[in-house]
């Protein structure tokens, strides 16, 4: 239960209400452009729409429930309904995860979270997912997925209990959101002409200008997570702007060594892969650290988006798994080796703690298996009340016109 406290810090009330914008201005207009870029010309308005639905949705839907049962309470899997529509929130309360700004504020920096999870989803599925059931489906993953995950690892759960380290989402953002897109790719099936036809983006600017509004949010994103205006959060965002860097120039090194061209979409892949990596590790490590798990991220990553998708033969349109899932799995393991008990209060493998790489692998594997029998459940029981996907024909003409009725000219 949150209690009232006098010890409200104007500075880290300034900085997290700035690290709040930040993070929604990563799933509007961030990863819309970013995604609604990397489509065909016939479905970028309703790329667009599925982040924007995701905004508006969630958001109401955190406050009436998710919040309270996210941070509240004390339960091992989930929280309380201490906070139902913000029960009891005064302008004086706290957090205990959070006691130096005012627990509304804390509400809705987690509630950005939230948002672009669900949002992330979307991108396995781009080009063929019919909007009633995103929205359903949305619902649903919210509920079952982001909100008790969330709880596990941050608000007071079993993982967390555990000693799983992720610092702003490696797990209960990135790797949900990757596996939960992986699971619902396979299930919804690949795109009319995947394979055959040419399935190009129809403008990377869009992409690129997405990129650069993700990196800067990523800022909040990880730099917020240390919930004050300290080092830390300094540290954070100092490693995770690095890790962008070296994921970009490790992509593009590849792409260069095998094509003979470094492409636009190879580099800003690379950095949004750097992003997710570090994102779990960013309050943890030391900044030269966010080098290394950058490139380790631009290659694994990339293997991910190439061998492993070609192998496996599933069509994750924007490489949501490729890029978040494997990049949040593998952030998150070495975490457990790089963590520096200076910055995070916690060693990892390189300061001798052995044992903290397994327990990350512990998180990893539970968070993979509960996100991807949930998504799996979850899609079957939206197909009872509505197709999953819409039509041949309506895929065909673009679902801008067949879902909202608009279309770009």
């Amino acid at each position: 239960m949150a209690t009232a406290a006098p010890g409200i810090s104007p500075a880290d009330t300034a900085w997290m209400t700035v690290a709040t914008a930040f993070v929604l201005m990563m799933t509007i207009p961030g990863l819309a452009l970013f995604y609604s870029g990397m489509v065909r010309k016939k479905n970028v308005l309703a790329t667009m729409a599925q982040s924007l639905a995701a905004v508006a949705l969630i958001s109401i839907l955190w406050v009436a429930f998710g919040y309270s049962l996210a941070f509240t309470g004390s339960g091992s899997l989930i929280g309380s309904f201490d906070r139902i529509f913000l029960a009891g929130m005064t302008m004086d309360s706290v957090n205990p995860a959070a006691k130096t700004i005012p627990e509304a504020l804390f509400m809705l920096y987690q509630m950005t979270f939230a948002v672009i999870t669900v949002a992330l989803v979307a991108g396995s599925v781009a080009d063929r997912m019919r909007f009633s059931a995103y929205l359903l489906f949305s619902i649903g993953w919210f509920i079952f997925v982001y909100v008790p995950l969330a709880h596990w690892i941050w608000g007071g759960g079993f993982l967390g209990a555990m000693g799983v380290l992720d610092f702003a989402g490696g797990l209960v953002v990135h790797l949900s959101a990757g596996t939960g897109g992986l699971v619902a790719a396979i299930v919804i099936g690949r795109r009319h002409g995947y394979g055959m036809e040419n399935l190009s983006p129809f403008d990377l600017s869009l992409a690129v200008i997405g990129t650069g509004l993700l990196w800067v949010g990523w800022f909040g994103f990880n730099g917020g997570s240390a919930l004050a205006a300290d080092s830390r959060a300094v540290f954070a965002i100092t490693a995770t702007h690095l890790a962008a860097c070296s994921g970009a120039l490790t992509w593009g090194a590849i792409e260069w060594m095998a094509r003979r061209k470094p492409s636009v979409l190879g580099m800003i892949s690379g950095a949004v892969a750097g992003l997710g990596t570090i994102t779990p590790a960013s309050g943890y490590v030391e900044p030269w650290h966010g080098v290394v798990i950058g490139i380790v991220a631009g290659l694994i990553c990339y293997w991910a988006c190439t061998w492993l998708k070609h192998r496996l033969r599933y069509d994750d349109s924007l490489d949501v798994f490729g890029v978040h899932g494997i990049g949040g799995l593998t952030g998150t393991f070495l975490a457990g080796i790089f963590a520096t008990a200076s910055i995070g209060g916690v060693s990892g493998a390189l300061e001798g703690s052995w044992m903290q790489p397994l327990t990350q692998l512990a998180g990893i594997l539970v968070t993979f298996v509960w996100s991807a029998v949930a998504t799996y459940v979850l899609l079957k029981a939206v197909s009872l009340f509505v197709a999953l996907r819409v039509s041949r024909e309506h895929e065909i003409e673009g679902l801008d016109i067949s879902q909202h009725g608009e279309a770009l000219q």
